[in-house]
C-alpha cells in the first residue's frame, strides 16, 4: 500500500466503495487522513464498515470541512450529468480527484525521480501496459504495474528512487488526475468511445491529451488525426514529443516496417527491435503496442538488447489474441475480449487461414464491418444468439456451420483445421459479440475455449495455465 500522506490531518470525503474505492480509502486512512465514505450500494457500505472505514450518507455532510473529495472513476463527473456528490463538492469549492491523483502527489512528495510510465488510448493500452512492465521486469528492474489493469494504484508498493511504475489510465481516471506528470506519457490512439460519459469526441480527446501534456516526454501514436493534432500542438508548445506509427515511415520517431521496429532521426533510419517469430505480438496493432513500449523503456534507461529480450519472452494477455495451444500446424487462439466487430478486426487481420468461432449476444452492426477479412476465413463456426444473423451476413462468401455451443465449435473447428494442408491453420475464438447469452463474461468464455482446446488429444498448451 502507498499511504496517502499528502492528506495527513485533513478531512476527506470519498464516494465509490468498490475494490479500488476501499483500497483508496484505506490508503488515505493509513496516511493520516480523516475519511468519510459513501456508496449508493448498501452492500459496499457494509463491506467498507467491516474493514474500519467510517461511512455516512454524504448528502448530509458538512462539505465545507472537506479538503478534497475522492471520486470513483466509475461515477459520472460531467456526462450525462454530474453525480449528486460532484454537485455538492463543486457547490462548496472542494477539489475533486481520484486515486491516480493521489498516487501522483505521493510520488512527487516522496520520490519525484521514481520512473513513472503512464499509458492511455482507446485501444491497446492494457497490452502496452503489460508489455512495458514485462520488459522492465525481465531486465531486472524493480517494477510495479497497476491502475486500470490489475492492482488499484494505491495498493502498489511505495515510491523509491529506482522503483519503476507502469500505470494504465482510463479517460475517467485522467479526468480526476489534474497533476498527472509521468516520466513517459503514452497516448496510443483515439477513436470515438465513452461519449456517453464525455459528451463529445473533442472533450474525450482533450481529457486523453492531459496525460501526455503533463509528461516529461510524450509518446504519441500519430496514425489517427486526433492524436496527430495533439502531437503537433504539444510540440508547438515546447514539449518533448516522440511520434510512433504502425503504418507510415516517419522522419523522426519510431515506426513499424513489417516486423521491424525502426527509429528515425532526421530521416536516417535504424532498427531498434524486431517482432518476427513473436507469436504474442502478431499484427499491426501489436506493432504499435511494441513501439510505444520500446520508446517508453528507452526513455527510462533500458538498452536495446534488454528490450528485444523482453519482447521475445512476452506471453501476451489472457483473452487478447492469446495463444493457448498447438497441435502440429494448428494453432488455437483465444481472443474472447473481442466483444464487437471492431475489436475482432485485429485478430482477423493477423492470420491467413482462419477457422473462426464467432457469435454470442450480438452488438449493433453485426459482422458486416469485417467483410474485408472474409477471404482469410476457411470456415466459420457460429454460436449463441447471433448465429442466424451472422450466417445471413456470411452468406455464400464464407463456408459456415451453426455449431450452437462453444464446445461443439471448438471440436469441429479443430477437426477441420487438422485436415487443412495449406500451411498454418488457426482455430480462432474472436466472437465479435458479448458473452452474456451463454457465459457470465468474456473471461469465463475465454477460459472455456482454453479448456476445450487443450483437452483435445495431442494439443500442447502454450504459456501454461493462467
Amino acid at each position: 500500500m502507498i499511504p496517502a500522506s499528502s492528506f495527513s490531518g485533513k478531512r476527506v470525503s470519498l464516494f465509490g466503495l468498490g475494490g479500488s474505492g476501499i483500497a483508496t480509502a484505506r490508503a488515505l486512512i493509513e496516511g493520516g487522513a480523516d475519511v468519510l465514505a459513501w456508496d449508493d450500494n448498501p452492500d459496499s457500505v457494509a463491506k467498507a464498515g467491516a474493514v474500519g472505514i467510517t461511512t455516512a450518507n454524504l448528502r448530509g455532510a458538512d462539505w465545507a470541512r472537506f479538503s478534497a473529495f475522492v471520486l470513483s472513476p466509475g461515477v459520472p463527473l460531467t456526462h450525462p450529468k454530474p453525480h449528486w456528490t460532484v454537485e455538492l463538492a463543486r457547490g462548496s469549492g472542494v477539489e475533486i480527484i481520484g486515486d491516480i491523483e493521489l498516487f501522483c502527489r505521493e510520488r512527487m512528495l516522496l520520490t519525484p525521480a521514481a520512473p513513472f510510465i503512464a499509458i492511455t488510448g482507446t485501444n491497446g493500452k492494457s497490452t502496452t501496459t503489460a508489455l512495458t512492465a514485462h520488459i522492465l521486469k525481465s531486465a531486472g528492474r524493480d517494477t510495479q504495474m497497476g491502475g486500470n489493469i490489475g492492482r488499484a494504484v494505491m495498493t502498489l508498493d511505495p515510491p523509491q528512487p529506482e522503483r519503476h511504475y507502469v500505470v494504465e489510465c482510463s479517460s475517467y481516471q485522467i479526468d480526476l488526475a489534474p497533476s498527472i506528470n509521468p516520466t513517459a506519457g503514452v497516448l496510443l490512439n483515439l477513436t470515438p468511445d465513452h461519449l456517453d460519459r464525455h459528451g463529445t469526441m473533442q472533450h474525450y480527446a482533450s481529457i486523453k491529451e492531459r496525460l501526455v501534456a503533463g509528461s516529461e516526454t510524450a509518446i504519441i501514436g500519430v496514425d489517427d488525426s486526433w492524436c496527430a493534432q495533439i502531437a503537433d500542438r504539444l510540440e508547438r508548445a515546447g514539449r518533448q514529443v516522440i511520434r510512433i506509427s504502425k503504418r507510415l515511415p516517419l522522419t523522426d520517431g519510431y515506426f513499424a516496417d513489417g516486423t521491424n521496429l525502426m527509429e528515425a532521426v532526421h530521416g536516417r533510419y535504424g532498427r531498434v527491435a524486431f517482432l518476427e517469430g513473436i507469436g504474442s505480438l502478431r499484427g499491426q496493432h501489436n506493432a504499435q503496442n511494441a513501439l510505444a513500449a520500446a520508446a517508453a523503456c528507452l526513455k527510462v534507461g533500458l538498452e536495446l538488447g534488454e528490450i528485444q529480450s523482453g519482447l521475445e519472452s512476452f506471453p501476451g494477455l489472457a483473452h487478447r489474441m492469446e495463444q493457448v495451444g498447438r497441435k502440429g500446424h494448428v494453432l488455437f487462439v483465444n481472443d474472447s475480449k473481442a466483444t464487437n466487430a471492431d475489436a475482432a478486426a485485429p485478430a482477423l487481420s493477423s492470420f491467413a487461414r482462419i477457422y473462426w468461432i464467432a457469435g454470442g449476444l450480438p452488438k449493433e452492426g453485426g459482422i458486416e464491418p469485417l467483410r474485408g477479412f472474409f477471404p482469410r476465413i476457411a470456415k466459420a463456426y457460429l454460436i449463441g444468439e447471433a448465429a442466424p444473423a451472422f450466417s445471413a451476413t456470411l452468406g455464400e462468401a464464407v463456408p459456415y456451420e451453426i455449431s450452437g455451443t462453444l464446445a461443439a465449435a471448438v471440436e469441429h473447428a479443430a477437426r477441420d483445421a487438422a485436415r487443412d494442408s495449406s500451411g498454418e491453420a488457426v482455430v480462432l475464438l474472436s466472437p465479435a459479440c458479448a458473452s452474456f447469452d451463454q457465459f457470465k463474461n468474456f473471461e469465463v468464455r475465454g477460459e472455456a475455449f482454453r479448456q476445450a482446446a487443450t483437452a483435445i488429444d495431442g494439443v500442447k498448451p502454450i504459456g501454461g495455465t493462467r
